[in-house]
């Protein structure tokens, strides 16, 4: 967790890093992450130590799939941005199996939410069931269905400690097995065959923006 002690210490806006270029070097790129959650995904994307320092906005929605792309081509008509991305979960079971009337109704929503994306060339990383299968990859490859409720139970007993949603530290606190996540999260979005975007549980690919950012870590 080394390389993310000194973060504490660097001067962040509300909503994501601060602009710089470095030397002569060619303006860096400027990042938008548009996230589902208002404090989870943000808490830890804004974690990331990088060291070009890319201007990266990051932007708590408080909403779901179609919606979270909307707010991204809100912002990207104000000011250009050279990759954007939305991160939000593929709304799940809870609603479902209360109503299944629902299942629908939360699958158009997020073939929706793809397809705009994918027009306004905007790229996506999704999660079913929770943006937490994320976390707990970094420790185990799970190739089965995880009830929603249960995410913060196993996260509690391999964290060692009560893992609270909105924590701040879970980059640090991962930091140094996330290639473990990354690994597993490739075996797990290849192990679908035929891919079905709507219905595949667990998957994720929270770690492709993960690898983008990757490339300006110190």
């Amino acid at each position: 967790m080394s390389r993310n002690r000194d973060l504490r210490s660097q001067s962040r806006s509300e909503q994501g890093f601060t602009a710089r270029e470095v030397g002569n070097r060619n303006p860096i790129p400027t990042f938008l992450i548009v996230c589902e959650g208002a404090k989870t995904e943000p808490n830890y994307f804004r974690s990331f130590p990088v060291s070009t320092r890319p201007e990266v906005t990051i932007v708590g929605a408080g909403c779901e799939t179609i919606a979270v792309v909307n707010r991204a081509i809100e912002l990207m008509e104000n000011k250009k941005f050279d990759r954007v991305w939305c991160v939000f979960v593929r709304e799940a079971s809870l609603q479902e199996n209360r109503d299944p009337s629902n299942v629908n109704n939360t699958a158009a929503r997020f073939r929706k939410a793809l397809q705009v994306a994918e027009k306004e060339n905007i790229k996506v990383a999704y999660s079913n069931e929770c943006f937490e299968i994320w976390y707990l990859l970094h420790f185990h490859l799970y190739d089965t269905g995880i009830p929603r409720g249960d995410y913060k139970k196993k996260l509690t007993k391999l964290l060692g400690c009560d893992y609270a949603k909105n924590s701040d530290d879970m980059y640090a606190r991962l930091e140094d097995i996330q290639h473990q996540a990354i690994k597993h999260a490739k075996i797990l979005l290849s192990s679908y065959d035929p891919h079905n975007l709507e219905s595949d549980n667990p998957v994720t690919t929270v770690h492709l923006l993960v690898a983008e950012l990757n490339q300006y870590i110190r």
